[in-house]
Order: structure tokens, then C-alpha cells, then sequence
């Protein structure tokens, strides 16, 4: 099983949040990658969009499907990662860094620690069907 980092969150629809001073990066983990495949395309939000926690922001395309990615915080949208335009497949190389999505002000900071830390997502995968 992979190593999940310790520093950020996760949601059971495999998104993660790490806090960054004042705002909060949000990507897409290992295993949602890995199980996306090749990454050819992301529809992430726009600079200035509200997101409410649990709601749709964008989509993910690979080589097998297109997915939705849902926000595991609610706030404004400060930055999406530019770079996933030309080069999607960041994501599958590098989720936790330079494969980010977008990042997040929270409307409320505290969701953020509502969130599974990293044993209890790796113990979800662990009870999850293959």
C-alpha cells in the first residue's frame, strides 16, 4: 500500500487539503490517480469561485474515464495550478506537489480537521473492495 503524507487531509472521494499558511491546497491522492490512469485532461475551477465544501469544482480526464473532483473545503478559490493546462499529467506524477489543483481560502477552517487524517484514510482504502 502506498505511504499517504501525514501533513494534509483526505476525503473518502479521494481528494486531499493541506493547509499553507492562511489558505489550503487541494490535489487528487496517489490511489485516485493511480486508479484514474493517464491524466489527459482537468476542468478546475475559476479564480474567485465559491466553493462549497462537498460540491462539484471540476473534472479530471484520464485514458479510462472522466471523473469529478469535489471540494473537501468550502471558500473562495484563490489559485488553480496553471501548469495542469499544458501538463495534466503532473497528477499522476507528483499528486502531493507539483500536481496540486487549486487553492482554497476557507469560509470555515475548522472543515479542515473534519477531514480524515492519513491512518484513517489509508484504513478506508484497506476496508475498500480492489
Amino acid at each position: 500500500m502506498a505511504d499517504y503524507p501525514k501533513d494534509v487531509r483526505y476525503t473518502k472521494e479521494h481528494e486531499w487539503a493541506r493547509r499553507t499558511g492562511q489558505t489550503v491546497l487541494v490535489g487528487v491522492t496517489a490511489h485516485a490517480q493511480e486508479a484514474l490512469g493517464d491524466v489527459v485532461y482537468v476542468d478546475l475551477p475559476k479564480v474567485g469561485a465559491i466553493l462549497a465544501a462537498g460540491a462539484v469544482f471540476g473534472t479530471v480526464e484520464s485514458t479510462k474515464a472522466v471523473s469529478e473532483l469535489f471540494a473537501p473545503i468550502g471558500g473562495k478559490v484563490v489559485k488553480v495550478n496553471q501548469s495542469l493546462a499544458d501538463e495534466p499529467h503532473l497528477i499522476n506524477q507528483d499528486p502531493y506537489g507539483k500536481g496540486w489543483l487549486c487553492e482554497i481560502e476557507p469560509a470555515q477552517p475548522s472543515e479542515l480537521e473534519a477531514l480524515m487524517d492519513a491512518d484513517a484514510y489509508a484504513a478506508l482504502l484497506a476496508a475498500s473492495p480492489a
